[in-house]
């Protein structure tokens, strides 16, 4: 699966993050407002965003969204986990803009990266802070099911659970995003 692809419908273009977006990318996160339900809510001070973004630019499967109007960054998402042998791959660590809540940036987003894993694994898994009700909303409304499954990781202020929400091929042809 390529984790690095160029996306692209009438309001977004997702490409692979490189280095010289942080500038832009810092900008939409810099907002603490964006930041204030995840679980790592400091996020939008620049060393934590640092290190959340070279660890991006690491690990591969980060994209940065532009929105196609305007011309300016929206937001970020990452493939993460492909795992070829369980045919499932995350989508996840995405963050928007203020500007871009509330209207059609995630479900674009989300329709085009699914679009994509989908032809290659069975299931997308998503990875949501437990407490994180904006982003839990969110999946429910591009027909994200919740599992059973549940994932502790350490944060910097202590643990921080996740519950796992997916969405599989067969979900998503019948699914809210299809009909986009």
């Amino acid at each position: 699966m390529d984790r690095q692809p160029i996306l692209e419908d009438d309001r977004l273009l997702l490409r692979p993050l490189a280095a010289d977006d942080w500038d832009a990318l810092h900008a939409v996160a810099g907002d603490p407002q964006v930041w204030a339900l995840h679980p790592v809510s400091t996020r939008w001070q620049e060393p934590v965003f640092r290190a959340f973004f070279d660890e991006a630019l690491r690990e591969g499967g980060a994209l940065i969204a532009i929105d196609k109007v305007s011309g300016k960054v929206a937001g970020s998402s990452q493939f993460r986990g492909y795992d070829p042998q369980a045919s499932q791959v995350e989508i996840g660590w995405t963050f928007l803009g203020r500007d871009h809540w509330g209207g059609a940036a995630n479900r674009a987003m989300k329709r085009l990266m699914l679009t994509h894993a989908l032809q290659a694994v069975e299931r997308a898994v998503f990875r949501v802070g437990e407490t994180n009700l904006r982003s839990r909303r969110a999946m429910e409304k591009i027909g994200g099911r919740l599992t059973d499954e549940r994932e502790t990781v350490a944060g910097p202020n202590g643990p921080i659970v996740h519950v796992v929400y997916e969405i599989t091929r067969a979900g998503f042809a019948a699914g809210p995003l299809s009909q986009s």
